[in-house]
């Protein structure tokens, strides 16, 4: 009996972390949505993002089972061209499979080893990860600009295969990185495989009087990338009163200081409280003790976040940067443009005027209408065809 496909893949963060958010959710459903097919092996840090120490109970440099998956947790002095290519080297696989563009560490020393010969040249599938955007490409630009320069003018990411998470994102990578769209493929992220179910918090009891406040949450990594600025600026403009949460880890120290002081300047009918970090178990549980989700992320190559809060029938309101389209047309909420800032407004004061019936129909309405978006078989079948195409037909 032949082997399954063998797909090693190089991440900035895998589990037992959770700060960076996308990518390891992603990953994580790959791996349990695609084993019967495909064998996966993780090179990753040995450590959740900013952290300053490595996991508790975790062996280092060596292939260790987690899940379906057999993941390799580098320390810093495993983290060099060289001890990254003999891992390589050591390694059975089919599709080498990279996830950042701009990641200086999992992407780009994997390329280099690949330019310099370190390595035997093979299929390769980069996945961008949202980072050609509009929205994330402007942070940072001249610095982008100049990385995306060198490694273009040294070929290092000549014939590999592309993923694009979205027909968005597709454009984006050729926009960005000129790629030809023979070399790019689309395949969506996997989301959890679970059964939808709106968990209905006591206040939607008809027969309890209506709430005088509306519960906004804000639920992701506190970054630039994810526009909290933006959020609490829309929110010194909301006239009705709103109780604002705010959960994510701080990855950004100097951002968080600007946002504390928009927190500061809040008119005294917006209540913000910053609630911590969130156990990627809990974090169903916390959408659904809220009215509405504000996420004016500036790009997002799937939002995963976002799946989550519709999957308990918290309607969203986000920017649109992001896959998630025709939100109003199917009652999951809106996305808007960043420059339409009345139209968040306009959504904010519409949700604060619902009764409770009416929050009640449209959490049971958003879940009906979310399992037609979320759990797509096509899904899959796309995904398992973007390594077989690797595997493939890649020609060298």
């Amino acid at each position: 009996m032949s082997r399954k496909s063998r797909i090693l893949v190089f991440m900035g963060f895998y589990l037992p972390g959770f700060k960076a958010g996308g990518p390891i959710k992603t990953i994580f459903n790959m791996v349990e949505q695609l084993s019967d097919e495909y064998e996966f092996l993780i090179v990753t840090r040995d450590r959740d993002s900013a952290d300053a120490d490595s996991y508790v109970n975790v062996p280092l440099n060596q292939w260790v089972p987690v899940g379906k998956a057999h993941v390799f947790y580098c320390s810093p002095k495993q983290q060099t061209v060289s001890n990254l290519a003999k891992v390589i080297n050591d390694t059975e696989f089919d599709v080498l499979y990279l996830n950042s563009f701009f990641d200086p560490v999992f992407t780009l020393k994997p390329l280099l080893a690949r330019y310099l010969g370190s390595i035997p040249k093979g299929p390769v599938v980069l996945a961008p990860r949202g980072e050609f955007s509009e929205g994330a490409v402007q942070l940072k630009w001249p610095k982008k600009k100049l990385f995306i320069l060198v490694t273009r003018l040294f070929k290092l990411y000549k014939s590999i295969v592309w993923q694009a998470s979205s027909e968005h994102e597709f454009e984006d990578i050729k926009r960005v990185f000129h790629v030809q769209d023979k070399d790019i493929l689309i395949a969506l992220d996997l989301t959890e495989k679970t059964e939808l179910h709106a968990t209905v918090v006591k206040e939607s009891n008809s027969t309890l009087p209506p709430r005088s406040f509306l519960r906004i949450v804000f639920l992701s990594r506190i970054s630039p990338m994810k526009n909290l600025d933006y959020a609490l600026s829309l929110l010194q403009k909301v006239v009705v009163p709103v109780q604002f949460d705010i959960y994510g880890p701080k990855e950004d120290a100097e951002y968080w200081s600007q946002c504390l002081r928009l927190i500061n300047t809040l008119p005294k009918n917006i209540v913000a409280n910053y609630c911590g970090s969130v156990n990627p178990n809990e974090v169903s549980s916390v959408f659904s003790r809220y009215d509405l989700f504000l996420f004016p992320t500036r790009g997002e190559n799937y939002g995963h976040v976002i799946a989550e809060s519709l999957s308990v029938g918290t309607p969203v309101l986000i920017s649109d940067q992001t896959p998630w389209r025709d939100l109003e047309t199917d009652s999951l909420g809106w996305e808007f443009s960043l420059s339409d800032t009345g139209k968040f407004l306009s959504a904010i004061e519409l949700c604060a005027q619902m009764s409770n019936v009416e929050r009640y129909s449209c959490r049971q309405k958003v879940v009906k209408m979310a399992q037609k978006r979320i759990n797509n078989p096509d899904d899959i079948k796309a995904n398992k065809a973007l390594f077989s195409f690797a595997i493939n037909s890649i020609k060298l």
